[in-house]
């Protein structure tokens, strides 16, 4: 009696598994520098424009993906940065309406924000996440003192099943 219990466990333990569903990730990863042609010595060129930062979207593509969970995480590098000067702004309180539609008398009080200075800032966001369709978009700024280097812009793919592609990598000039 005990080895027929047994081997009824043992056929029930069997035949209600079943074997795990296999997902497949691709480990396609390109960048679009969205900004023509390269030159003929493989660099992209971006004009700056008339504002102090120029912003520039940078897209690309990996593989599609099925499930939510799967999107790729893309991180991103630039050879340029610049400094936040002694102040980024400042903040001005101004009057209050009050809830009987009167108005609360304050005097204007500004607070300049100067806990930014010499805050480093990348010329490129450091990460972003596909859509479900493999499109990647992330944003780009240089600012106009950088007018004429040349940029170097890296980007890496991390996949959900751990597949870390190689690191591609786009040259701009900023005219």
């Amino acid at each position: 009696m005990r080895n027929l219990s047994l081997l009824i466990l043992f056929c029930v333990m069997f035949a209600s598994c079943e074997k795990e569903e296999q997902i497949v990730l691709g480990h396609d990863f390109e960048i679009d520098a969205r900004l023509g042609d390269v030159d003929m010595n493989g660099y992209y060129h971006l004009e700056l424009g008339q504002d102090w930062q120029t912003l520039h979207r940078i897209s690309g593509q990996v593989s599609p993906v099925e499930y939510e969970w799967a999107l790729t995480k893309v991180y991103w590098t630039s050879s340029h940065y610049w400094l936040i000067g002694d102040t980024l702004g400042y903040v001005v309180h101004q009057n209050n309406t009050l809830n009987d539609n009167g108005y609360l008398y304050l005097n204007n009080d500004t607070s300049y924000v100067t806990w930014f200075e010499g805050y480093e800032v990348p010329t490129i966001n450091e990460t972003c996440y596909s859509t479900m369709s493999g499109e990647i978009n992330i944003m780009f700024a240089p600012v106009e003192v950088m007018e004429g280097d040349t940029i170097t812009v890296t980007g890496v793919a991390h996949f959900a099943d751990g597949i870390i592609s190689n690191t591609k990598r786009i040259d701009i000039i900023i005219d």
